[in-house]
């Protein structure tokens, strides 16, 4: 039986054997957002995974585990952007970000999105926020369809991996048809 996305994030927050407790009066801002997130995955988009220098390792994670083999679930295109085009510390201008945009839009012509973690005056920002359909987890900031995190949180590591693991199984719920976006 398929679930509504609300009810099923609840749930699966409450079912958490760590204590998640903080995600429940957030998970309206987060459920349209993780929402957008997936529908585009299941659509074919490539995820490009960019963070600032100090989350780094969590982008490292993400990719390393949303392809886990023992998920037992299809693959599916998450790149780290960093490793994709090696000189992005080097794009500065509005033209060569355009560049890179077109070159994008070539190598996925399924479309791709941005998965931006990190603070939110980061020069990456420039590349993220040109994108409506990235997916932004932004720190000291609130900006309008992101996620917000305090960088000061004594606990913001083990907060970025209980996100992640809601946002994989949601994303696990999604792909075998047990969670209705």
């Amino acid at each position: 039986m398929m679930k509504e996305l609300l009810a099923w994030t609840l749930e699966t927050i409450r079912n958490e054997k760590s204590d998640f407790s903080w995600m429940e009066e957030y998970r309206y801002e987060w459920a349209p957002l993780v929402k957008s997130a997936v529908s585009q995955m299941l659509e074919g988009k490539t995820v490009l995974v960019v963070t600032d220098e100090h989350h780094k390792w969590f982008g490292q994670y993400i990719i390393n585990s949303v392809n886990d083999l023992g998920k037992n679930r299809p693959l599916l295109p998450v790149y780290s952007l960093n490793k994709c085009f090696p000189s992005l510390k080097s794009l500065k201008s509005t033209e060569n970000i355009q560049l890179l945009e077109d070159m994008f839009e070539i190598s996925y012509p399924n479309g791709y999105y941005i998965w931006y973690i990190g603070k939110g005056d980061h020069p990456y920002t420039k590349i993220a926020y040109r994108n409506e359909d990235s997916f932004l987890w932004i720190m000291d900031e609130e900006v309008q369809n992101s996620f917000a995190f305090r960088s000061s949180d004594p606990l913001l590591d083990i907060k970025l991996l209980q996100l992640y693991k809601l946002f994989d199984a949601t994303l696990s719920a999604a792909l075998f048809g047990d969670l209705e976006l």
